[in-house]
């Protein structure tokens, strides 16, 4: 996923680089002095050329072999104080400047972590890891050089033009003509230099992106063989990323040409009127050497203008980068506590939820419209629907991953929306289906559900998800799980999620389809104990097989957008098509108008085998806690055949066994 790249905004880079100053102020002061330190040790380098007339004009001209040692001492004390200052200079910005770069990065990571969840729907991770790392290399860097060097160079130019224009007027006017045409090839390369720039870092961060998913993915790279085409994509982002920087390259080369030649030819027409003027007795050969001397050590800093001026426009675009990541407006938190909500309104209630991704197109439907839903206190809710109905959406917004459109989501009367995020988050724990692990032990992906859990709960939690293989790793609980738990089987990642859902023991608990990655066997174990939890706890459960089903009190269909029907799990059997269609997992789609339709009547659906007659053989109520045995008249099939469900048990293709291995 590549970013839409956003446009940059017509602002001059030094407005974008004011935007550090609330960094840079608390270090100013070693920053002025850095500044200050080397306009010292650069003016000090223009007392060389005066040394030089001295000498040239005193000791030599008098064959005074004394005067020309005493001479070359003073310029080897010039040198070295000059070299101390620079060194002085260096010191003096290198720490605070690191703890600038750091505090910007602390800001960033800081930020992201309270920015919505719909940002980090939009944006790629590879231009947020840019930003955070490149970006802001490139602006402590600016700091350090640039910044003070543009300052120091200025200044030098500045005093060495005033010292040449003292020595001979006429030849100080000729080294200024090329004045004017710098500062205008400068102005055109700024603004040419600063679009390229932008396009560089900005296809950094693509090629960043590339490179992270190549690696979260690697498993799926191999397994199917697209390395090439991997390798491909790559070479294609890297071939756009060079021809950026060749452009680049081309606009620095051309800039430093002109810079460095029109410099040197004003040098050499002064030297050729210095030399007639000197012919002429109008001017000492000391003060020829002095001013070419003091010409040539300007050479430096004007030369480097286009250097700096690079690496600022670098630096103001890495800022902007940075401030359009700072100025995304953060998850709102009133910090208030609502009103309590309607008499008896405990549990979770949901009242006409509406919710719109907010990235949709104007007046598109509602992914959730009109949602009434009411989990009494201590209830298990079961969430049942086709994919893409919505189910994870509607579980996202009780956390307030995402807030809701309008209408209003309540935990025991009091509404979410003006509920602190903290104190909710404590209140309300998820384990989302697809099991995220950190690069930190067993026991800290755990305990990351509940900051103050300890050993004990930390067991507790483990055994109700059944992750009893974690002591039989290395380290046991401390044993370091790796990048995103990829050593570890799915089932395993999945029950980790579990137990860090379930070990602060939260008074609102949102499971999304927690089980689905584990087999049978390890399933009815995770149920069983789980059952314990979800006694003590009001609960959203998103569930695709009847045995999840099992662990709720009540199910809630969702159907496009909305919801459709609410009972018991043998209720909605008999009394809705849909929702035996989705537990039943024939291949035919339920009747238009609310019956059987193609699955037959609500006592026999139809030749699926899997619910037989609903009337017959009642289906357990929900949170029955042993499975019912299989009756005798059923035949036990024979060694290696395959066998059919009992009539009384889950459906047919309810109970589909992910992989579950072993630590790999």
């Amino acid at each position: 996923m590549h970013q839409e790249h956003v446009e940059p905004k017509d602002r001059s880079a030094v407005r974008s680089l004011l935007r550090l100053w609330p960094y840079v102020k608390p270090v100013r002061a070693r920053l002025s002095g850095a500044a200050l330190v080397g306009i010292f040790a650069s003016c000090l380098g223009l007392v060389i050329p005066l040394v030089l007339k001295w000498i040239v004009d005193g000791p030599v001209a008098d064959a005074d072999p004394g005067g020309v040692w005493l001479g070359a001492l003073y310029l080897l004390l010039l040198g070295i104080a000059e070299a101390v200052l620079f060194g002085v200079r260096r010191w003096l910005v290198a720490r605070p400047l690191a703890g600038v770069e750091a505090s910007m990065r602390a800001d960033l990571y800081r930020h992201l972590q309270r920015l919505p969840v719909a940002f980090h729907d939009r944006w790629p991770s590879g231009q947020l890891l840019s930003r955070g790392t490149t970006d802001l290399m490139m602006v402590r860097m600016f700091l350090a050089f640039p910044l003070t060097f543009l300052l120091v160079n200025a200044t030098t130019i500045l005093v060495g033009f005033v010292v040449l224009l003292f020595q001979e007027w006429t030849l100080g006017l000729v080294l200024l003509a090329p004045v004017v045409p710098l500062v205008i090839i400068c102005s055109a390369f700024e603004a040419k230099y600063a679009a390229v720039a932008r396009r560089a870092q900005d296809q950094v961060g693509d090629l960043t992106t590339v490179v992270e998913e190549s690696v979260l993915g690697i498993r799926i790279i191999k397994g199917f063989g697209r390395h090439r085409s991997q390798a491909a994509a790559f070479r294609a982002l890297a071939g756009k990323l060079r021809t950026t920087e060749l452009v680049k390259a081309r606009l620095l080369a051309r800039i430093w040409t002109l810079i460095t030649t029109l410099p040197e030819l004003a040098i050499g027409a002064a030297l050729v009127f210095g030399t007639i003027e000197v012919a002429d007795g109008d001017l000492s050969a000391g003060t020829l050497v002095a001013f070419l001397s003091t010409a040539l050590a300007l050479r430096w800093p004007v030369e480097s203008i286009g250097f700096l001026l690079a690496m600022s426009q670098e630096a103001a675009t890495a800022t902007e980068r940075y401030f359009e990541v700072m100025d995304a407006a953060e998850e709102e938190d009133t910090g208030q506590s609502a009103a309590p909500g309607t008499a008896g309104a405990g549990g979770m209630v949901f009242e006409g939820v509406e919710f719109r991704y907010p990235d949709a197109e104007e007046g598109s439907a509602p992914v959730l419209a009109g949602i009434d839903l009411r989990i009494r206190p201590g209830e298990t809710m079961a969430l049942v629907g086709a994919t893409g109905s919505g189910k994870t959406t509607l579980t996202s917004l009780v956390p307030r991953l995402y807030e809701a459109t309008a209408g209003r989501i309540t935990l025991d009367g009091e509404d979410i929306a003006a509920m602190p995020r903290a104190r909710l988050r404590e209140l309300v724990s998820v384990a989302f289906e697809e099991p995220t692990l950190f690069s930190a032990s067993v026991g800290e992906n755990v305990l990351m559900g509940d900051e103050g859990a300890g050993e004990e709960e930390l067991l507790r939690a483990l055994s109700v998800a059944q992750a009893g293989f974690v002591h039989e790793l290395p380290q046991g609980t401390g044993t370091e799980v790796g990048e995103q738990g990829l050593s570890l089987s799915g089932g395993q990642r999945q029950r980790l999620a579990l137990a860090r859902a379930v070990v602060g023991r939260p008074r609102f608990l949102v499971l999304d389809d927690p089980l689905s990655a584990l087999d049978v066997h390890t399933e009815a174990l995770v149920e069983a104990a789980l059952r314990q939890v979800l006694a003590e706890t009001t609960a959203v459960v998103v569930a695709h097989r009847p045995s999840t089903v099992m662990l709720a009190d009540r199910v809630a269909l969702l159907s496009g957008g909305r919801i459709s029907a609410v009972g018991t799990h043998q209720e909605l059997l008999r009394t809705n098509a849909e929702y035996a269609w989705l537990m039943s997992g024939a291949g035919d789609g339920p009747g238009p108008s609310g019956e059987a339709g193609s699955l037959g009547d609500a006592g026999s659906l139809g030749d699926a085998g899997s619910l037989g007659d609903a009337q017959a053989e009642p289906v357990p109520e929900a949170g029955a806690e042993e499975a019912k045995p299989v009756p005798q008249a059923q035949p036990v099939p024979e060694p290696g055949r395959e066998a059919r469900p009992a009539r009384d048990t889950e459906p047919l293709g309810a109970k589909a066994p992910a992989e579950e291995g072993s630590t790999r």
